[in-house]
Protein backbone atom coordinates (compact mmCIF):
# COMPACT_ATOMS: atom_id res chain seq x y z
CA UNK A 1 0.00 0.00 0.00
CA UNK A 2 2.86 2.33 1.00
CA UNK A 3 4.44 1.58 -2.41
CA UNK A 4 1.72 2.97 -4.64
CA UNK A 5 1.20 5.62 -2.06
CA UNK A 6 4.40 6.66 -2.89
CA UNK A 7 4.67 5.68 -6.52
CA UNK A 8 1.46 8.33 -7.11
CA UNK A 9 3.30 10.58 -5.03
CA UNK A 10 6.63 10.65 -7.44
CA UNK A 11 4.15 11.13 -10.48
CA UNK A 12 1.67 13.76 -9.20
CA UNK A 13 5.56 15.69 -8.25
CA UNK A 14 6.55 14.57 -11.48
CA UNK A 15 4.12 16.43 -13.63
CA UNK A 16 3.94 19.39 -11.21
CA UNK A 17 7.82 19.57 -12.09
CA UNK A 18 6.87 19.61 -16.19
CA UNK A 19 3.98 22.09 -15.42
CA UNK A 20 6.37 24.21 -13.75
CA UNK A 21 8.75 24.12 -16.12
CA UNK A 22 6.10 24.76 -19.01
CA UNK A 23 5.25 28.13 -16.95
CA UNK A 24 8.85 29.32 -16.44
CA UNK A 25 9.24 28.64 -20.18
CA UNK A 26 6.35 31.09 -21.51
CA UNK A 27 7.81 33.66 -19.00
CA UNK A 28 11.37 33.84 -19.98
CA UNK A 29 10.43 33.63 -23.84
CA UNK A 30 7.92 36.69 -23.69
CA UNK A 31 9.69 38.69 -21.18
CA UNK A 32 12.15 38.41 -23.60
CA UNK A 33 10.47 39.41 -26.58
CA UNK A 34 8.64 42.52 -24.86
CA UNK A 35 11.85 43.95 -24.13
CA UNK A 36 12.96 46.99 -25.81
CA UNK A 37 15.06 46.52 -28.28
CA UNK A 38 16.39 43.42 -29.91
CA UNK A 39 19.45 42.12 -31.56
CA UNK A 40 18.52 43.88 -34.87
CA UNK A 41 18.28 47.31 -33.25
CA UNK A 42 21.64 46.62 -31.32
CA UNK A 43 23.06 46.09 -34.65
CA UNK A 44 21.80 48.76 -36.55
CA UNK A 45 22.71 50.98 -33.41
CA UNK A 46 26.38 50.19 -33.50
CA UNK A 47 26.34 50.80 -36.96
CA UNK A 48 24.89 54.33 -36.87
CA UNK A 49 22.12 54.17 -39.50
CA UNK A 50 19.50 52.19 -39.90
CA UNK A 51 18.08 50.81 -43.30
CA UNK A 52 14.24 49.83 -42.80
CA UNK A 53 14.84 47.41 -45.99
CA UNK A 54 18.19 45.91 -44.70
CA UNK A 55 16.56 45.30 -41.09
CA UNK A 56 13.06 43.61 -41.83
CA UNK A 57 15.72 41.19 -44.36
CA UNK A 58 17.61 40.11 -40.94
CA UNK A 59 14.76 40.04 -38.67
CA UNK A 60 12.78 37.72 -41.41
CA UNK A 61 16.25 35.28 -41.55
CA UNK A 62 16.81 35.50 -37.75
CA UNK A 63 12.51 34.61 -37.46
CA UNK A 64 12.01 37.55 -35.00
CA UNK A 65 9.32 39.20 -37.41
CA UNK A 66 7.02 35.76 -36.70
CA UNK A 67 4.05 36.39 -33.86
CA UNK A 68 5.52 35.27 -30.24
CA UNK A 69 3.43 32.36 -30.56
CA UNK A 70 5.08 30.87 -33.41
CA UNK A 71 8.40 31.46 -32.42
CA UNK A 72 7.95 29.92 -28.71
CA UNK A 73 6.72 27.05 -30.67
CA UNK A 74 9.56 26.84 -33.19
CA UNK A 75 11.86 26.87 -30.12
CA UNK A 76 10.07 24.43 -28.07
CA UNK A 77 9.74 22.02 -30.91
CA UNK A 78 14.08 22.62 -31.45
CA UNK A 79 14.34 21.78 -27.51
CA UNK A 80 12.62 18.67 -28.25
CA UNK A 81 14.54 17.57 -30.67
CA UNK A 82 18.14 18.60 -29.01
CA UNK A 83 18.30 21.35 -31.35
CA UNK A 84 18.87 24.96 -29.41
CA UNK A 85 18.73 27.32 -32.41
CA UNK A 86 21.96 29.71 -33.02
CA UNK A 87 23.72 32.54 -31.17
CA UNK A 88 22.69 35.58 -32.77
CA UNK A 89 25.97 37.21 -32.11
CA UNK A 90 28.60 34.11 -32.67
CA UNK A 91 26.11 32.76 -35.66
CA UNK A 92 27.17 29.08 -33.82
CA UNK A 93 25.16 26.37 -32.83
CA UNK A 94 23.91 27.26 -29.15
CA UNK A 95 24.71 24.45 -28.06
CA UNK A 96 28.39 24.01 -29.04
CA UNK A 97 28.44 28.05 -26.89
CA UNK A 98 26.36 27.05 -24.17
CA UNK A 99 28.11 23.32 -23.42
CA UNK A 100 31.41 24.18 -22.43
CA UNK A 101 30.55 26.50 -19.71
CA UNK A 102 28.07 24.23 -17.95
CA UNK A 103 31.23 21.68 -16.72
CA UNK A 104 33.13 25.32 -15.29
CA UNK A 105 30.06 26.78 -13.50
CA UNK A 106 29.37 23.24 -12.34
CA UNK A 107 32.90 22.51 -10.73
CA UNK A 108 32.81 25.69 -8.95
CA UNK A 109 29.35 25.08 -7.82
CA UNK A 110 30.19 21.33 -6.70
CA UNK A 111 33.13 23.02 -4.97
CA UNK A 112 31.54 25.73 -3.39
CA UNK A 113 28.79 23.78 -1.85
CA UNK A 114 31.29 20.80 -0.94
CA UNK A 115 32.91 23.70 1.20
CA UNK A 116 29.88 24.92 2.87
CA UNK A 117 28.45 21.64 3.98
CA UNK A 118 31.62 19.99 5.58
CA UNK A 119 31.86 23.68 7.19
CA UNK A 120 28.61 24.57 8.06
CA UNK A 121 27.05 21.11 9.66
CA UNK A 122 30.06 19.91 11.70
CA UNK A 123 30.18 23.57 13.30
CA UNK A 124 26.54 24.33 13.57
CA UNK A 125 25.98 20.28 15.61
CA UNK A 126 29.27 21.49 17.89
CA UNK A 127 27.75 24.83 18.42
CA UNK A 128 24.40 23.37 19.14
CA UNK A 129 26.23 21.30 21.34
CA UNK A 130 28.50 23.34 23.28
CA UNK A 131 25.41 25.82 23.58
CA UNK A 132 26.15 29.10 25.33
CA UNK A 133 30.27 28.27 25.64
CA UNK A 134 33.21 30.48 24.73
CA UNK A 135 33.16 28.38 21.36
CA UNK A 136 29.66 29.06 20.65
CA UNK A 137 29.77 32.13 20.76
CA UNK A 138 32.75 32.62 18.37
CA UNK A 139 31.44 30.20 15.94
CA UNK A 140 27.99 32.34 15.61
CA UNK A 141 29.81 35.49 15.27
CA UNK A 142 31.32 33.70 12.54
CA UNK A 143 28.35 33.02 10.79
CA UNK A 144 26.90 36.79 11.31
CA UNK A 145 30.10 37.54 9.47
CA UNK A 146 29.72 35.16 6.96
CA UNK A 147 26.15 36.11 6.42
CA UNK A 148 26.86 39.91 6.51
CA UNK A 149 29.82 40.18 3.81
CA UNK A 150 29.15 39.55 0.21
CA UNK A 151 30.86 36.71 -1.58
CA UNK A 152 32.21 39.54 -4.34
CA UNK A 153 33.46 41.92 -1.52
CA UNK A 154 34.97 38.86 -0.26
CA UNK A 155 36.47 37.47 -3.18
CA UNK A 156 38.20 40.96 -3.78
CA UNK A 157 39.63 40.77 -0.28
CA UNK A 158 40.85 37.28 -1.19
CA UNK A 159 42.43 38.47 -4.68
CA UNK A 160 44.03 41.66 -2.82
CA UNK A 161 45.64 39.38 -0.24
CA UNK A 162 46.91 37.01 -2.80
CA UNK A 163 48.45 39.80 -4.65
CA UNK A 164 50.00 41.27 -1.55
CA UNK A 165 51.54 38.08 0.21
CA UNK A 166 52.06 35.96 -3.00
CA UNK A 167 52.37 38.13 -5.51
CA UNK A 168 49.93 36.33 -7.91
CA UNK A 169 46.18 36.83 -8.53
CA UNK A 170 44.04 33.61 -8.44
CA UNK A 171 41.48 34.39 -12.00
CA UNK A 172 41.42 32.51 -15.34
CA UNK A 173 43.69 33.89 -17.64
CA UNK A 174 43.39 30.93 -20.08
CA UNK A 175 42.48 27.16 -19.78
CA UNK A 176 43.99 25.25 -16.73
CA UNK A 177 47.38 22.23 -18.10
CA UNK A 178 45.93 20.14 -15.62
CA UNK A 179 42.74 18.91 -13.22
CA UNK A 180 45.35 20.02 -10.03
CA UNK A 181 46.11 23.69 -11.55
CA UNK A 182 42.20 23.75 -12.08
CA UNK A 183 41.21 22.82 -8.81
CA UNK A 184 43.29 25.41 -7.30
CA UNK A 185 41.71 28.17 -9.65
CA UNK A 186 38.42 27.22 -8.66
CA UNK A 187 39.14 26.45 -4.93
CA UNK A 188 39.43 30.23 -4.56
CA UNK A 189 35.96 31.92 -5.64
CA UNK A 190 34.40 28.47 -4.37
CA UNK A 191 35.71 28.74 -1.41
CA UNK A 192 34.62 32.79 -1.39
CA UNK A 193 31.04 31.51 -2.78
CA UNK A 194 30.43 28.54 0.01
CA UNK A 195 31.82 30.92 2.92
CA UNK A 196 28.18 32.50 3.15
CA UNK A 197 26.60 29.17 2.39
CA UNK A 198 28.07 27.20 4.87
CA UNK A 199 27.46 30.39 7.36
CA UNK A 200 23.63 29.90 6.56
CA UNK A 201 24.27 26.21 7.08
CA UNK A 202 25.73 26.79 10.38
CA UNK A 203 22.91 28.88 11.69
CA UNK A 204 20.40 26.47 10.94
CA UNK A 205 22.08 23.79 11.86
CA UNK A 206 22.33 24.71 15.11
CA UNK A 207 18.75 26.04 15.68
CA UNK A 208 17.71 22.72 14.22
CA UNK A 209 19.58 20.79 16.58
CA UNK A 210 18.83 22.67 19.68
CA UNK A 211 15.06 22.48 19.22
CA UNK A 212 16.16 18.17 18.47
CA UNK A 213 17.98 18.20 21.64
CA UNK A 214 15.18 19.32 24.19
CA UNK A 215 13.03 16.45 22.65
CA UNK A 216 11.65 13.99 25.33
CA UNK A 217 13.12 11.03 23.29
CA UNK A 218 16.52 12.79 23.32
CA UNK A 219 16.03 12.76 27.14
CA UNK A 220 14.75 9.15 27.49
CA UNK A 221 18.15 8.10 25.05
CA UNK A 222 20.56 9.86 27.78
CA UNK A 223 18.59 8.14 30.35
CA UNK A 224 19.69 4.81 29.27
CA UNK A 225 22.98 5.85 29.43
CA UNK A 226 23.79 6.07 25.47
CA UNK A 227 26.86 7.41 24.82
CA UNK A 228 27.11 11.16 24.27
CA UNK A 229 28.08 10.98 20.71
CA UNK A 230 25.37 8.62 20.20
CA UNK A 231 22.84 10.79 21.37
CA UNK A 232 24.28 13.45 19.31
CA UNK A 233 25.26 12.10 15.97
CA UNK A 234 22.71 8.96 15.31
CA UNK A 235 20.03 10.35 17.36
CA UNK A 236 19.60 14.28 17.53
CA UNK A 237 21.58 15.05 14.16
CA UNK A 238 19.65 12.36 11.88
CA UNK A 239 16.18 14.48 12.62
CA UNK A 240 17.54 17.93 12.47
CA UNK A 241 19.08 17.18 9.10
CA UNK A 242 15.95 17.63 6.85
CA UNK A 243 15.49 21.50 6.97
CA UNK A 244 19.45 21.38 6.39
CA UNK A 245 18.72 19.00 3.35
CA UNK A 246 16.59 21.75 1.81
CA UNK A 247 18.74 24.78 2.40
CA UNK A 248 21.31 22.43 0.78
CA UNK A 249 19.21 21.98 -2.05
CA UNK A 250 18.38 25.28 -2.66
CA UNK A 251 22.22 26.35 -2.87
CA UNK A 252 22.81 23.86 -4.84
CA UNK A 253 20.09 25.27 -7.30
CA UNK A 254 20.97 29.00 -6.66
CA UNK A 255 24.97 28.32 -7.42
CA UNK A 256 24.64 26.69 -10.76
CA UNK A 257 23.21 30.01 -11.99
CA UNK A 258 23.65 32.48 -8.77
CA UNK A 259 27.62 32.97 -9.35
CA UNK A 260 27.32 35.86 -11.66
CA UNK A 261 29.29 38.57 -9.69
CA UNK A 262 31.40 36.02 -8.59
CA UNK A 263 32.65 34.32 -12.03
CA UNK A 264 33.03 38.18 -13.45
CA UNK A 265 35.56 38.91 -10.30
CA UNK A 266 37.10 35.35 -10.77
CA UNK A 267 37.03 35.94 -14.59
CA UNK A 268 35.60 32.16 -14.53
CA UNK A 269 34.40 31.39 -17.76
CA UNK A 270 30.97 29.68 -16.56
CA UNK A 271 27.51 29.56 -17.45
CA UNK A 272 26.62 32.55 -15.28
CA UNK A 273 28.89 35.47 -16.60
CA UNK A 274 28.20 34.45 -19.96
CA UNK A 275 24.43 34.86 -19.60
CA UNK A 276 25.31 38.35 -18.61
CA UNK A 277 27.21 38.93 -21.43
CA UNK A 278 24.48 37.30 -24.00
CA UNK A 279 21.33 39.38 -22.26
CA UNK A 280 23.39 42.44 -22.93
CA UNK A 281 23.59 41.64 -26.66
CA UNK A 282 20.03 40.64 -26.81
CA UNK A 283 21.39 37.08 -28.04
CA UNK A 284 17.98 35.61 -27.70
CA UNK A 285 18.72 31.91 -28.35
CA UNK A 286 21.27 31.78 -25.55
CA UNK A 287 19.33 33.63 -22.85
CA UNK A 288 16.44 31.99 -23.00
CA UNK A 289 18.20 28.58 -23.19
CA UNK A 290 20.73 28.99 -20.35
CA UNK A 291 17.50 30.48 -18.01
CA UNK A 292 15.79 27.32 -19.23
CA UNK A 293 18.65 25.37 -18.46
CA UNK A 294 18.99 26.93 -14.61
CA UNK A 295 15.13 26.64 -14.18
CA UNK A 296 16.16 22.84 -15.08
CA UNK A 297 18.42 21.87 -12.33
CA UNK A 298 16.22 24.08 -9.68
CA UNK A 299 13.24 22.61 -10.64
CA UNK A 300 15.31 18.44 -10.22
CA UNK A 301 17.06 19.33 -7.38
CA UNK A 302 13.88 20.48 -5.36
CA UNK A 303 12.42 17.25 -6.67
CA UNK A 304 15.18 15.40 -5.97
CA UNK A 305 15.23 17.04 -2.24
CA UNK A 306 11.27 15.97 -1.83
CA UNK A 307 12.42 12.33 -2.46
CA UNK A 308 15.01 12.41 -0.07
CA UNK A 309 12.89 13.29 2.47
CA UNK A 310 11.54 9.54 2.66
CA UNK A 311 14.69 8.49 2.82
CA UNK A 312 16.15 9.88 5.77
CA UNK A 313 12.88 10.06 7.88
CA UNK A 314 10.49 7.10 7.12
CA UNK A 315 7.88 8.47 9.52
CA UNK A 316 7.21 11.04 6.46
CA UNK A 317 3.65 10.04 5.04
CA UNK A 318 2.47 10.88 1.44
CA UNK A 319 -1.16 11.36 1.66
CA UNK A 320 -3.27 12.01 -1.65
CA UNK A 321 -3.86 15.87 -0.64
Amino acid sequence: MREQVVGAYVVRRFLLMLLTLFGISVIIFVLLRVMPGNIVDVLFDAAGYVNPREKAKIEAELGIDQPIAVQYATWIGGLARGDLGYSYVSERPALEEILPRIPVTAKLAALALAFAVLIGVPLGVISAVRQDSGLDYLLRVLSLTGLSMPSFWLGLLILMAFVAYFGTIPIYTEPPATVWQELLLLSVPAAAVGFRSSALMMRLTRSSMLEVLRQDYIRTARAKGAPERSVNYHHALRNAILPVVTVIGIEAAFLMGGLIITETVFNVPGVARYLVTALTQRDYPIVQNLVMFVAVIVVLINFLVDMLYAVLDPRIKYSGS
